[in-house]
């Protein structure tokens, strides 16, 4: 707060429509301006130059630029006015005739000298919050730790009243590291009355939710215990109908291979509304992780990912592996140990070369993630004999050698730095490649 300076009385400035005047084109404005847009502000910027950025704001017709410096009677007509030049002399002259006209303004250089404050401001989700201390600095230091408790859910925001009408989220959890879920995605389970999870959504966040959250484990193993889609489908809509905040957390993406196109249909069928918050999918996300890119210059500009759940050849499959075998796509597969050796037999067969690298990546970003590397026509054997099981990704193509040359060179970069502990690996693997474990 500034010294001697009565205590502000805080609002919430509603400005749809309303015209903002905006003083000055420089880094200060090229802050504010994007805020004002947010809420709908109908923004002219007086000043003889402005930044690039704002610069796209005007050629893309959002704000209105007047090319050249203030003079009295700018104000008139505003609803806010902002000072945000270099020069006190201007922004003193503007929060003048603004004080004069009766008009809220804010000057950036002079706090003690403002009538209003811009405060440091945050937001998450449909929360938005402002710190107002008189420093900047402070006030944008406790916004950020504010917004980083809303983020990482240890700041709880969960409604005390049943919603008018529930709401479903399906939210992408990522690759399994709880570390790689979206900011939103987040923010979401923190506000969430009832979460229904995947097997593969990331396990360490459920132990996050409060107490009072109800959990409902839906995971699909293979072959195992199952929840059916038509059940998950009607408790989404049953939980929803209550009033109540309900998240679908699912490993990856909820659209790629999540059936997360069946869940908004089906609540969108019952009049719920959803929310579909992306996820880092598991298909580019594990590989990343393991230090292999799905592209790379003057290897391949493009990669494919399969569903490899059926085996070539079943009538219910729609994957055309004689086309995969002869193109120079990275082929990532999903759900694909079961029928590697098939795959990698029918790829061969179709004309695909027996020696073309493979990786093996499972438990893929998690402290047991295990990585065989080897070729196509021994990937089958090198699985069995290190007793992998899913989840794994397959990565399939020559960008699995530029994997490899990563990884070499991180080992070297890390063996120079005695700082660092130098993940060692075990002896080998049946593979043509030594295993690596915790890439």
């Amino acid at each position: 707060m500034v010294a001697d300076a009565a205590a502000p009385y805080l609002l919430a400035l509603r400005l749809t429509g309303r015209r903002v005047l905006v003083v000055g084109g420089g880094s200060v404005a090229a802050r504010r301006v994007p805020g004002l847009l947010d809420a709908a502000a109908d923004v002219v910027l007086i000043s003889p130059e402005v930044t690039p950025s704002l610069h796209d704001l005007v050629l893309a017709g959002r704000i209105s630029w007047q090319s050249r410096r203030y003079a009295p009677g700018d104000c008139a007509a505003a609803w806010l006015v902002c000072a945000c030049t270099d020069d006190p002399g201007v922004n003193a002259a503007v929060a003048a005739e603004a004080e004069a006209a009766g008009i809220w303004s804010v000057r950036a250089d002079d706090a003690a000298a403002s009538a209003a404050w811009t405060p440091a401001s945050g937001h998450a989700g449909d929360l938005r919050f402002g710190v107002v201390s008189g420093d900047p600095q402070r006030s944008a230091g406790i916004r950020d730790a504010v917004l980083a408790g809303l983020q990482d859910g240890t700041l709880r925001t969960r409604r005390r009243r049943r919603l008018r009408v529930g709401r479903v989220a399906l939210v992408g959890g990522g690759p399994g590291d709880p570390g790689l879920i979206t900011v939103r995605g987040r923010q979401l389970l923190a506000e969430a009355d009832v979460v229904v999870a995947d097997h593969l959504a990331p396990r360490a966040l459920l132990d996050e939710l409060g107490p009072g959250v109800e959990l409902v484990d839906a995971g699909k193993i293979p072959r195992g215990r199952a929840m059916t889609q038509e059940d998950i489908n009607a408790l989404l809509v049953e939980r929803a109908r209550q009033g109540l905040a309900v998240v679908r957390l699912k490993g990856g993406d909820p659209f790629v291979f999540g059936r997360g196109g069946e869940e908004v249909l089906a609540c969108l069928a019952e009049g719920i509304p959803v929310t579909v918050v992306p996820g880092v999918t598991s298909a580019v996300g594990v590989p990343a992780v393991a230090g292999i890119p799905v592209t790379h210059r003057g290897v391949t500009q493009e990669f494919r990912v399969i569903s490899a759940h059926l085996p070539p050849g079943d009538p219910r499959s729609t994957v055309d592996w004689a086309e995969l075998a002869i193109s120079q796509a990275t082929l990532v597969l999903l759900m694909g140990l079961e029928y590697l050796g098939q795959v990698a037999e029918t790829l061969i067969r179709a004309g695909a070369d027996s020696q073309t690298p493979v990786s093996v990546i499972a438990d893929g970003t998690l402290p047991t993630q295990h990585i065989i590397t080897t070729g196509l026509s021994a990937v089958a054997a090198a699985v069995s004999a290190a007793g992998l099981r899913p989840p794994a990704i397959v990565v399939i193509g020559e960008v699995v050698q530029v994997g490899a040359e990563i990884a070499e060179l991180s080992r070297d970069v890390l063996s120079n730095d005695r700082s660092v502990a130098v993940p060692t690996s075990p002896g080998g693997s049946a593979g043509t490649k030594p295993t690596r474990e915790g890439q």
